[in-house]
This record gives C-alpha cells, sequence and structure tokens, in this order.
C-alpha cells in the first residue's frame, strides 16, 4: 500500500458518503490548522488508483521530539482519527486493508522512534483499532452516547426518554421560552456564557473565541447556534452544535440554567433532536451524539435521553514520556465530555 501526503481537495474529494466525523471535512480541518498547535498533515493510504484510508494529524515539536495528535489537544474536538475504507464486504480482506494502512501510516509518522509521541482519538466508525495494538501502541475505550433517530417521531423519541426527563420537557412547552437559531453573535454569547461558567469553578476553557467564530462561520450548514431566551429576550443558555453527515453533535456550551423549575438544557437538546427528526440541516443525519459517557454524574443525565452507549478507541504511545504528557493533554482538552456544569 502506498501512503501518500493528501492537500485539502484530494482530501475533499476522497471522503466517502458516511462514516466521518464533522471535524474530518476539509472546512473544519482548514480551521483547526489555522488555530492549532501543529502543522496538519493529510495521508491517504492507496491500493494503485483507489484510496481506503485517510488520516489527519497535527505534527508539533516538544523539545527534541515531536508529537502527532489527531485531534490536536485544547480545540474542544471529541474524535478525529483514522478512515478506512475497504472495497470488500469480506472480513478478512477488510482486515488485511486496516491492517495494510495502518502499518503504512505508522512507517510514514516514524511512530517507532523513542521521541515521537502520539495519540489518535478514533471516531465511532472506526470499529477494530487491534493493528495498532499489535504495533506495540496503547489502545483504550472511550464511550459516547448517540441517540438513534432515523425516520422515527417526535413522540417515539420523546416516549424514550426518562420519566423525568419527559416531565421536564412538557413543563417547558408551557413556559414563554422561545429557543431559535442564530448565527454568530448568538455563537460569541453561547462562547462567553460557558467560558465565564468555566471560570466560575476554577477550570480551564480551551477553545477561543476567534477558533469557536470560525468553526461557526465557516462550517456553514454543518453549524448551528441554539439559544433559548425568556419572555423579555434575556438570555437563558444555548448550545453550538455540529453535523457531520451521519450525526448532530452537541459541541459546546449547555452551561446549568434552570427556569421556573426547568432545565434549559433539557430544552435546548429537546429542539435539536427535533429538527434533526424533522428539518436537519443535512438530510442524511440520523443520529444525535450527546458527545461523552465517560464522566459518571454526566451521565446520570445524559442517560436519560435512551441513548445508545457506544464505543470509539483511544490509540497512543506508551511509556514514562506519553505518561508525563497524558495528564497535559486532558487537562487542555477537558471541554470534550462537559454538559450541564
Amino acid at each position: 500500500m502506498n501512503i501518500e501526503r493528501m492537500d485539502l481537495a484530494a482530501w475533499d474529494d476522497g471522503l466517502p458518503n458516511a462514516g466521518f466525523e464533522v471535524f474530518h471535512t476539509t472546512s473544519a480541518l482548514s480551521v483547526l490548522d489555522r488555530h492549532a498547535s501543529g502543522d496538519l498533515l493529510c495521508l491517504g493510504g492507496y491500493r494503485g488508483e483507489q484510496l481506503v484510508g485517510m488520516l489527519p494529524v497535527f505534527v508539533r515539536s516538544m523539545g527534541r521530539g515531536r508529537v502527532l495528535s489527531s485531534p490536536p489537544p485544547g480545540m474542544s474536538v471529541p474524535h478525529l482519527g483514522p478512515i478506512v475504507m475497504p472495497t470488500s464486504p469480506k472480513q478478512r480482506k477488510r482486515e488485511k486493508v486496516n491492517r495494510e494502512f495502518t502499518n503504512g501510516v505508522l512507517d510514514a509518522l516514524g511512530v517507532e522512534s523513542s521521541t515521537t509521541l502520539c495519540r489518535f482519538l478514533g471516531h465511532p466508525e472506526y470499529t477494530d483499532p487491534r493493528p495498532y495494538r499489535w504495533a506495540d501502541l496503547s489502545v483504550e475505550p472511550s464511550f459516547t452516547y448517540r441517540l438513534q433517530i432515523g425516520d422515527r417521531s417526535p413522540d417515539d423519541i420523546l416516549g424514550s426518554f426518562s420519566r423525568s426527563l419527559r416531565r421536564e420537557i412538557r413543563s417547558g412547552e408551557d413556559l414563554d421560552i422561545t429557543i431559535e437559531t442564530e448565527g454568530l453573535d448568538g455563537g460569541e454569547t453561547v462562547f462567553r456564557e460557558t467560558q465565564a461558567r468555566y471560570a466560575e469553578q476554577d477550570e480551564q476553557f480551551g477553545p477561543s473565541w476567534p477558533y469557536v467564530r470560525d468553526v461557526i462561520a465557516d462550517l456553514d450548514e454543518r453549524s448551528r447556534v441554539y439559544v433559548a431566551r425568556d419572555s423579555d429576550g434575556e438570555y437563558l443558555g444555548g448550545v453550538i452544535a455540529l453535523y457531520s453527515n451521519d450525526a448532530a453533535y452537541y459541541w459546546l456550551g449547555g452551561a446549568r440554567t434552570t427556569h421556573d423549575g426547568v432545565s434549559i438544557n433539557s430544552l435546548l437538546h429537546w429542539r435539536i433532536i427535533r429538527d434533526v427528526a424533522e428539518e436537519p440541516p443535512i438530510e442524511s443525519v440520523t443520529e444525535y451524539d450527546l458527545v461523552g459517557a465517560n464522566t459518571e454524574r454526566l451521565c446520570r443525565y445524559k442517560s436519560k435521553f435512551g441513548a445508545d452507549l457506544t464505543p470509539s478507541y483511544v490509540i497512543e504511545s506508551g511509556g514514562p514520556a506519553m505518561d508525563a504528557a497524558k495528564g497535559a493533554y486532558r487537562m487542555v482538552n477537558q471541554a470534550v465530555d462537559r454538559l450541564d456544569l
């Protein structure tokens, strides 16, 4: 298998119709390339002229070594990592393509070097990380909740929620609250309120407003800003949602707010879910990803939506150097898996 560097035009042409994350898109990668540390390297694996694997990696220097990350830390990107597109439905051939692509990109990246650290956060559609383990990298599961929407009606979806969540949503419908999609101005309000909430709790919030602004603007139809306001137009809460071809994602926002005893977050997420069921920005979207199911306290809330627990895999170098780097990586990437702060 040949491993080649791809420009963004070739990357855009090579993306499949499904099975990738919103941050795999060229518009999102371009924003990350402008704002994240390191240089974007897009690798493609070819069998003859057939593209069968893709991997975006950010490469940055650290002393005398290198750090390879997909996604880059501190940018609130929950998943990225490899995309594998075998052309055969046969399991043996699919495994062969995955194995050859993995070995090829690891060789191209020089991962075996003692001065190179790597950390890939695979996406849920990448279900076979075993070749990375066979290459002596660490592979650990991570989890998210994904709500299957498909052709289900809003009433059917609501009926699958917990009793307490259904009651809260119905109570919210009786209140004088409006939830509308807003543009960059609404996005900045969501960002500032979320940033302030982290500061109140003495926690670091990684993303900057120029980065979040560019994500909203450059992703265009793949982003929506939902804002809840009271009868006087006062801001109650908001969520920035992003969209791949398959799923809508809770991305930023969701600072805990109650109004007349009702959680604004529950109303916001219900509005996003209804829109996916009735008028998604991309017709092929059939799921809602609550982004993260790894924090016990937050899972008590997220599990109320009746979503499927969905695994993905964290692939990283081992050894003392990587152990020391993990803490710093997690600290700057902590906005992921935070909901209802």
